[in-house]
């Protein structure tokens, strides 16, 4: 004779269901990879829904200074290559070797490659947007502060930031861009 099966504990049911759960939610994400602009502009509409929520409410804006925070260091990751020339310099001055950087003799091809590739960058962003959002309807988020100094300062950490990372790029003639990159057909 069949015996029964035994019922799931709890620990497993949970864990089964929050199994399940993770799966269809990758499966989702790995759906909407090839759709770029589109998920763009859902993040975008998400921004301003935010921003919405901000101006309206009048308050929260020490989150939304943190989630500008978060996504500037999300931005500059980003722009910045994987395997960063200055840090593989300094690293070559240390040990006396030779500099992996291509030369006029020697032009080897280096591709970009991203620190943070476009989809982790899209996936953080709406990620920290979407809390952002939730934290605007938690009063114990909505700390009192002088909203100015705020915005004047993130301009400037901005300002500062942006400045510097474009003198690397400048500096170490990377484009982490691919609008205005030569394109070669075949022939």
């Amino acid at each position: 004779m069949d015996s029964p099966q035994p019922e799931q504990t709890f620990p497993a049911a949970v864990s089964a269901q929050t199994s399940r759960f993770t799966r269809a939610y990758q499966a989702h994400l790995d759906k909407s990879v090839p759709f770029v602009a589109y998920r763009w502009i859902g993040t975008g509409v998400i921004l301003l829904l935010f921003m919405g929520r901000i101006v309206l409410a009048q308050g929260w804006y020490i989150v939304a200074y943190t989630l500008g925070i978060y996504l500037l260091n999300l931005f500059l990751a980003f722009l910045t290559p994987k395997f960063d020339p200055s840090l593989e310099q300094d690293e070559d001055m240390e040990g006396g070797g030779q500099s992996t950087l291509p030369t006029k003799r020697d032009e080897e091809f280096r591709p970009f490659i991203r620190r943070l590739p476009e989809f982790k960058f899209w996936h953080n962003a709406t990620a920290a947007i979407g809390f952002g959002f939730i934290c605007t309807w938690i009063n114990a988020c909505d700390i009192p502060v002088f909203w100015p100094v705020l915005v004047i300062y993130w301009i400037i950490l901005f300002t500062l930031t942006m400045r510097r990372q474009i003198q690397h790029m400048i500096k170490y003639r990377y484009v982490p861009f691919t609008f205005g990159k030569t394109r070669y057909t075949r022939s």
